[in-house]
């Protein structure tokens, strides 16, 4: 080959490109960000909008409703919509389509935020809208507490210097505090002084907005200077506002004072936190979708002593949380994988070959192999996470075997007296075809990859890109570098037996492969004679081989269903999410106490000594905007969830503690609701937002309807085995209270509707909504919202409802106040139902049922509920609008595995293609692909013994063992041909008999380099090596069956395929006897 003669004349330019591979593969490894997964690309853009005060069921239809239907005739490239409308709040995700500008648009939905404001309810703020991903999750969480200092200032502090010093961190995502009360200037009411003096909560936030103006004051020329003209419009301190006159009633002025008080408060508390049984706050730092969570987590840690330092003394700051360490004990345990089953290989090089020369120049390729697809991955924009180092621990056993066979060649070449140069490309070139056939052969079985949907194509290509990049590289190392050392090391031991001088290994620590060589090489032949019996044997008696082959391979593949059906395997988190629902409506002090008898429980059912810590988060947070980049699936001040941290040294695993609490919240607490959410990294960004992977979806506009055939499905989804935590996430029986205004009534005294509704809306939810007013602090320069509402004390039954007192607005000819009325009397309340939350998918109304999976795979848990769910759609009338599918991780599961299937068979038609191009014969390439059955059953083998699922992973070692499977075929097909062309007397029978003694050795180096290269990964130990077993479980049985398909059903399909058939020439691969 050309390129081998010209790497053994211009050495130098060769080693040179090694060094330069080693140089640019530690500049990639630099540069390229640390991760746990590579980027998922998932982009949602958030539309978050707030009205304090306003129902689920108005934000709903007057604010989500309208939003979504403007954002559809605008927005290009919705893959679809979804919605939550809260107390308050409303929240859209518009998931786009790959490759949509999503720049482009955020920009536009903000500008239909802004053009559709004036069919929004009066006041409504525009609407923040955000940027994140599906799969953003918290990487950092900090707790913020004090032993002194109260909550509102601990939220104050969180709020405006510790979440702006942190948003200077590259890459990090920083939502609002949860916990604590958000500060501001409150306005107390007194309910009895208002009646007494003929005012309603109106008139008071209407005579402070007179009294406390924002508002411009410009400048002056006087004289030679130009003077800023500052009107005193705003008080300096709160005790200014209460001396604020509101109104001269019977010739007195009544002062602020005298029917509230100004106090620096805060909203009323909606959210707690609590931290080990203390008020706290919870900081959460996401990461953005191309950022590393190591450089996330670093930049949070280098930046917290600054911001310990401006903090007062009494704030604590301290990370609860850290995902880095998750990440950086995966990323470290693959890393360990790949580095052992490297030293693996290389050891069994050298007791095979018995030469540490030989082994150097074949161990040479493995480092330098890796960091060349190290620099093929940065240039394709990939990181170092477990997929990419999970891919080149997994082509590790394969990058010896071009080194090996090029190496081997070049002894025989030599052996027969050639000098070693001529050896050396004698050799390479009677094994460069079938080495680049083989090569070829393993990278174009990763075609399927290109046919995954997402999340699954971002996850599993880069772990094909780094095994194909690496298979490449290997080839070219075995064209270049190995021929050049092999000039410089090969000659000495070459000259040194050809002198006659046996060779005696040294006592030092290569004895022991010396040893283990000796051993193995004196019991191979014996080995190598036995197997030809039994080859002989074989094909002495074909129908009965084949009947037991294809009985056996029959027999395995039955035993697919015992298998079961993962998407990812399951990942020892550390951390227990229990969400908890009390009774809808219940209030938030209430649902606290409930929480911490929950917490008293889990601290007698887990031991404490491995308990961590226990955090509460109970209600809804300050902002929607925590909802856009959390997977929270918290409704109202009646839930919330439990985090229980448990200790690295524990006796048990997560999955275990969480069969315990389950029965112990049953048993305890039948009145609660309570599932588990993913405490893990890794499955809360595969359930790409979801609480859980079973998402049982109920679509359609009639939501009574809907809402009874959920009820419906989720009890027949609670009796299936193996379905845990299910639920149903609508809340719709929250209480509620209707007034019905008398609007005649209200006509007769004056009062208008709005005059009800604006006294009505101060007392109860505040003045700040509908007519926004702020403070300035001149100490700490921040400007507080200024609010005037009823405190929540004073309104404690009806009958303080009742009193609500309603002044009716003066008209143009009215110059004397009309009396003030009591709501009373103009209005009465009924009790009834509303809905917590209302969901929308793709403007829709949706109805959610979720649940997991416990001692059971989540196949066989999917099939069971598609039996239920195929039952509620046969039972639907025609025409009803309405649909039931099952989404979540469930579907991409499914997805995956159609793609990975159908993508594998079209892999293995390219395959075929190869070798027909390759041998000129349509025949010859079925006979290679014969190894691929027993491969399959060796999987599936495998996998049962092990007690390991399908999954994705397992679907990929899958992949790469069908590769190994077809190349070893070609070295036995392709040696048997060449015996029939050389040897003219000889039958098929014999050919085959002849390829399976001569490529015996060679078959059984390859797959016992790749077997032993797996080990480690098979073996699974950490966090990392957990979700990569399946992958090596799965090459390993793969290739041990395939290995003896190769050896005995190949050679036999030969022997079969060619009987009675006139022997032809030989045309395509030439592979010299090893």
């Amino acid at each position: 080959m050309w390129i081998v003669r010209l790497a053994l004349r211009q050495g130098y330019t060769f080693i040179v490109l090694a060094i330069s591979i080693i140089i640019f593969g530690g500049l990639s490894i630099y540069k390229m960000a640390i991760d746990i997964f590579p980027t998922i690309d998932t982009p949602v853009v958030s539309c978050v909008w707030t009205y304090t005060g306003m129902s689920p069921y108005f934000m709903e239809n007057l604010v989500t409703t309208v939003t979504e239907r403007a954002l559809t005739s605008t927005i290009n490239g919705i893959q679809r919509m979804e919605s939550s409308s809260l107390s308050g709040m409303s929240i859209i995700k518009i998931y786009l389509q790959k490759g949509t500008p999503v720049g482009e648009s955020v920009a536009m939905v903000s500008s239909v935020g802004t053009a559709i404001l004036r069919q929004l309810p009066r006041g409504i703020s525009p609407p923040f809208v955000t940027r994140s991903s599906a799969t953003d999750v918290p990487v950092i969480q900090l707790a913020i507490h004090s032993k002194t200092m109260s909550e509102a200032e601990l939220f104050d502090i969180a709020n405006n210097l510790i979440r702006t010093q942190l948003a200077t961190v590259k890459g990090a995502l920083i939502p609002f505090p949860y916990g604590g009360k958000y500060r501001q200037v409150m306005v107390d009411l007194d309910p009895q002084m208002l009646r007494a003096t003929g005012l309603s909560a109106h008139d008071v936030i209407q005579a402070i907005n007179d009294q406390n103006i924002v508002s411009p004051d410009g400048t002056a020329k006087l004289g030679s200077f130009e003077y800023i003209m500052v009107l005193n419009n705003m008080p300096k301190t709160l005790a200014l506002l209460n001396d604020v006159p509101i109104k001269t009633v019977k010739g007195a002025v009544v002062f602020l004072k005298d029917v509230a008080q100004v106090h620096d408060g805060y909203q009323p508390q909606l959210n707690i936190v609590n931290l080990d049984g203390k008020r706290g706050l919870l900081f959460n730092v996401l990461k953005s979708g191309d950022a590393s969570t190591l450089s996330v987590v670093q930049g949070v840690k280098d930046i917290l002593p600054r911001i310990k330092s401006i903090v007062p003394a009494a704030c604590e700051i301290e990370i609860l949380v850290d995902q880095s360490l998750f990440v950086r004990e995966c990323v470290s345990e693959v890393f360990k994988e790949a580095l052992t089953a490297g030293l693996l290989t290389a050891l069994m090089m050298l007791a095979l070959l018995g030469s540490w020369r030989s082994t150097l120049i074949v161990a040479t390729s493995i480092p330098l192999a890796i960091l060349a697809s190290i620099i093929g991955l940065n240039l394709a924009g990939q990181t170092i996470n477990s997929m990419t180092l999970g891919g080149l621990a997994l082509a590790v056993g394969m990058l010896v075997d071009d080194a090996t066979v090029e190496v081997e060649n070049v002894h025989r070449n030599m052996a027969m007296g050639k000098d070693i140069e001529t050896a050396i490309l004698d050799g390479a070139e009677q094994v460069a075809l079938p080495a680049l056939v083989s090569t070829l052969s393993i990278c174009i079985v990763f075609v399927p990859l290109l046919f995954l949907t997402e999340p699954s194509k971002s996850l599993f290509v880069p772990l094909g890109m780094a095994v194909t990049f690496a298979m490449l590289a290997s080839y070219g190392l075995s064209r270049t570098i190995v021929p050049l050392m092999s000039k410089h090391l090969l000659a000495h031991e070459h000259e040194s037996k050809g002198e006659g001088e046996e060779v005696v290994a040294p006592q030092n620590w290569l004895s022991p492969f010396i040893a283990v060589h000796k051993f193995i090489d004196n019991n191979f032949e014996a080995l190598r004679e036995h197997y030809q019996k039994l080859l002989a044997a074989t094909l002495d008696r074909p129908m009965l081989t084949l009947f037991s082959f294809l009985t056996f391979y029959a027999v395995s593949l039955s035993m697919l269903p015992l298998i079961g059906e993962d998407y990812f395997p399951t990942i020892d988190g550390g951390a227990l999410r229990l969400h908890v629902s009390a009774h809808s409506g219940t209030r938030v002090e209430e649902t606290e106490r409930i929480f911490k008898k929950v917490e008293k429980a889990l601290r007698q059912t887990i031991p404490s000594n491995e308990i961590e810590s226990i955090t509460q988060n109970i209600g809804l947070p300050m902002s929607g905007i925590n909802y856009a980049y959390s997977d929270s699936q918290t409704v109202s001040e009646a839930d919330g969830e439990i985090i229980v941290t448990l200790k690295e040294e524990r006796k048990h695993n997560t999955e275990y503690y969480q069969r315990l609490v389950r029965k112990m919240m049953q048993q305890q607490f039948r009145d609660l609701a309570c599932y588990f959410q993913p405490g893990d990294i890794v499955t809360q960004i595969l359930n790409a937002g979801l609480p859980a992977p079973i998402d049982i979806r109920v679509l359609g506009m009639h939501r009574d309807k809907n809402y009874e055939i959920a009820k419906q499905i989720k009890r027949e989804v609670e009796r299936v085995p193996g379905a845990a935590d299910v639920c149903l996430h609508q809340v719709v029986d929250a209480p509620h209270l209707k007034w019905q205004v008398d609007r005649v009534r209200a006509e007769e005294v004056g009062v208008t509707q709005e005059d009800i509704s604006n006294a009505f809306s101060t007392s109860l939810s505040s003045s700040f909504q509908t007519n926004p007013n702020f403070w300035l602090n001149s100490k700490n320069g921040v400007a507080y919202n200024l609010a005037a509402q009823t405190p929540q004390r004073s309104v404690a039954s009806m009958s303080d409802i009742n009193l609500t007192s309603i002044t009716p607005a003066l008209t143009g000819s009215e110059q004397t106040p009309r009396e003030p009325q009591l709501l009373m009397n103009l209005a009465t309340a009924t009790r009834a139902q509303t809905a917590a939350v209302a969901n929308h998918l793709n403007v829709q109304p949706v109805f959610d049922i979720y649940a997991a999976c416990q001692g059971r795979d989540l196949g066989g848990v999917a099939k069971d509920i598609k039996v239920i769910v195929d039952r509620a759609k046969a039972n639907l009338p025609n025409h009803s609008g309405t649909f039931i599918f099952i989404g979540g991780q469930v579907m991409s599961m499914q997805l995956a595995f159609i793609a990975l299937i159908a993508g594998l068979a079209f892999a293995l038609l390219l395959v075929y293609f190869l070798l027909v191009m390759n041998f000129q014969s349509w025949s010859d390439p079925l006979i290679i692909l014969m190894a691929i059955p027993g491969a399959l059953s060796g999987i599936v083998w495998s996998l049962f013994v092990c007690q390991t699922t399908f999954s994705i992973p397992a679907l990929m070692g899958t992949i790469m063992t069908m590769g190994v499977a077809s190349a070893n075929s070609i070295l036995m097909i392709t040696f048997a041909k060449e015996q029939l062309a050389e040897h003219s007397d000889m039958d098929a029978k014999g050919a085959a008999l002849s390829a399976g003694y001569q490529r015996f050795r060679p078959v059984i180096m390859t797959a016992t380099a790749m077997i032993i290269g797996m080990i480690p990964m098979a073996i699974g130990g950490g966090q990392g090596g957990s979700q990569n077993a399946p992958i090596g479980r799965a090459v390993i049985g793969g290739l041990l069956v395939a290995t003896m398909s190769t050896l005995i059903f190949v050679p036999l399909i030969f022997s079969l395929a060619r009987k009675n058939k006139a022997k032809k020439e030989t045309t395509g691969l030439t592979h010299v006897d090893s």
